[in-house]
């Protein structure tokens, strides 16, 4: 089967083309991903504006999807069915796409078929690398989410932990808009971090030690928290500025501000890489991956490769080009659904920005 996967959720227009191998091992193959940024609209107002992006959405998706096609040298006739995103992100963003999802199908007569935002990051894993060992412990690990999922089966996905505040992509960005860092705060903390002392503030850790009680159900051991370490970080830049007298407007030194990255970044990358193995351990994992955003962040792809070895289990990571949100990701978690005996949606199908996993 070959599939077009279209994602829309937040601030990247994606359309792609992946086609099965017939390989159990490596199921899947990309034979087309593009995607078009709105970084450069967004960086002005320091974040994603809803309403700007949904109306970019709309600029782009009809030349994205003509693309993707064009690269993978197929047309309309070439695809057997449509994944797109349903949920979680913008409502305004998520209806662009699976609008246009819905239009195409209908059109072209071809089967569509609703995918979870959370759910393409984890089959990113299987897209690059093949197969993981089941059952894994997957860390899904961006702007807008941190969970913890328990994965025994193909296709299934048990969420044990998520983060009751900030997502770590959030902390991220605002801890760089304190610093008077460009955004996306993540890939410049990550890079000035390399040339600070990660011991030269010492930042706190977070212990959760009660259940959630935004979600009782969950037993609260394997959940993350942002919001004390990003005060933490405020409160020490304020100080700082005081004692150096500088007035608004002017930034700290460069040298201060690498090692408050640096320390910024190890904690956060400690915190995530300890319940991910917490979780491995506590439910016999085989292999564990790291999928989302921030799986790109050099410091904690290279603190869980170390903590597999150490614990001998296999650590699944995706391309740099799948970490972000695409396109392809979402086709494989379509053809999953289908290997699964997902028929096509219905019709009157709605974009859902609280969808659950």
């Amino acid at each position: 089967m070959v599939i077009l996967g279209i994602e829309t959720s937040c601030d990247e227009t994606a359309a792609a083309i992946v086609e099965e191998t017939g390989n159990r091992a490596q199921p899947w193959r990309v034979l087309s991903s593009v995607v078009a940024s709105q970084v450069a609209i967004h960086r002005n107002w320091g974040g994603v504006v809803p309403e700007l992006a949904s109306r970019q959405h709309i600029r782009d998706i009809c030349g994205v999807v003509d693309r993707a096609l064009v690269d993978a040298g197929i047309d309309q006739s070439g695809y057997q069915a449509i994944a797109v995103t349903q949920g979680p992100g913008l409502i305004g963003s998520l209806l662009v796409g699976l609008s246009f999802a819905k239009s195409l199908a209908w059109s072209s007569g071809v089967s569509l078929v609703p995918v979870h935002h959370l759910a393409g990051h984890i089959e990113s894993l299987v897209l690059h690398n093949g197969e993981m060992p089941l059952p894994a412990s997957v860390l899904v690990v961006s702007g807008g989410h941190t969970n913890l999922y328990h994965v025994p089966k193909p296709g299934v996905y048990e969420l044990l932990g998520r983060t009751r505040d900030d997502a770590a992509g959030e902390a991220y960005d605002k801890v760089a808009k304190l610093l008077g860092l460009e955004y996306p705060g993540g890939p410049a903390i990550d890079r000035l971090a390399c040339s600070g002392n990660d011991r030269a503030v010492l930042f706190p850790k977070t212990q959760l030690k009660h259940v959630d009680r935004n979600a009782p159900h969950l037993p609260g051991q394997f959940d993350f928290s942002f919001s004390g370490l990003k005060t933490s970080v405020s409160r020490y830049v304020a100080s700082k500025r005081q004692t150096l007298g500088l007035q608004s407007g002017e930034a700290l030194p460069n040298n201060l501000i690498v090692d408050i990255c640096a320390s910024f970044q190890r904690v956060v990358v400690e915190g995530l890489v300890e319940k991910l193995f917490e979780v491995a351990e506590h439910h016999g994992a085989r292999s564990v991956g790291i999928a989302g955003g921030v799986s790109a962040n050099t410091r904690l792809r290279l603190d869980t490769i170390k903590a597999g070895t150490r614990h001998e289990l296999p650590v699944f990571v995706p391309s740099f080009d799948l970490s972000t949100d695409n396109a392809a990701m979402i086709a494989a978690a379509g053809l999953r659904r289908f290997q699964a005996g997902a028929t096509t949606a219905e019709w009157t199908l709605n974009a859902d920005a609280a969808l659950s996993l």
